[in-house]
């Protein structure tokens, strides 16, 4: 099988069910943005990352695939795919409760940065962040899930508190926040 079609040569492309839309669109926009997201979790996972670290962002990266044909699928279409829902949201709660509880307590705001995994999670964060936001821009022009929102929301919260568990564990010191006075 070859890999390029030449199908998207004058910029469009199909989204599951076979319309065809402007690779350009805001729905191409948040599922390739989540697709950059599951690439910079490939990279944190080329780091030294703890073993927790490794077994929850390889269940992430297999999520993200699910979410991204969510994306990429209409709503009103008969297309049968998994989708994101309350499971995945639920399981991305209870690992951010079991890593909080390792944790010492935040008292400011804390600097991107630390271990090579730690500062590849705050990167992976405002990346899902930005994934986020054109979601929620989707969901204002298309129906899709606010399961697919809401689980992007707690996966953001998930990688800061990932990127301070992988920087604390790599015995590399958080540096606080300090504004100017």
């Amino acid at each position: 099988m070859k890999i390029y079609t030449k199908k998207g040569d004058q910029g469009n492309t199909s989204l599951f069910g076979g319309k065809s839309i402007k690779k350009n669109s805001i729905r191409i926009e948040a599922y390739g943005t989540v697709d950059e997201l599951n690439s910079v979790l490939g990279v944190v996972l080329s780091h030294d990352t703890s073993s927790d670290g490794r077994e929850i962002l390889s269940e992430i990266q297999n999520q993200l695939f699910v979410l991204g044909a969510d994306l990429a699928t209409i709503e009103s279409k008969k297309v049968k795919i998994e989708r994101i829902g309350n499971r995945e949201i639920e399981k991305l709660e209870q690992w951010i409760d079991r890593l909080e509880e390792q944790l010492p307590a935040l008292t400011s705001f804390i600097l991107p940065g630390g271990s090579k995994a730690g500062a590849a999670l705050h990167q992976a964060r405002t990346v899902c962040r930005r994934a986020e936001r054109k979601t929620v821009s989707l969901k204002q022009n298309d129906p899709i899930s606010d399961a697919c929102v809401i689980y992007l929301n707690r996966l953001s919260d998930l990688l800061f508190v990932m990127a301070r568990f992988e920087n604390m564990k790599a015995d590399a010191p958080e540096i606080p926040w300090s504004p100017r006075k």
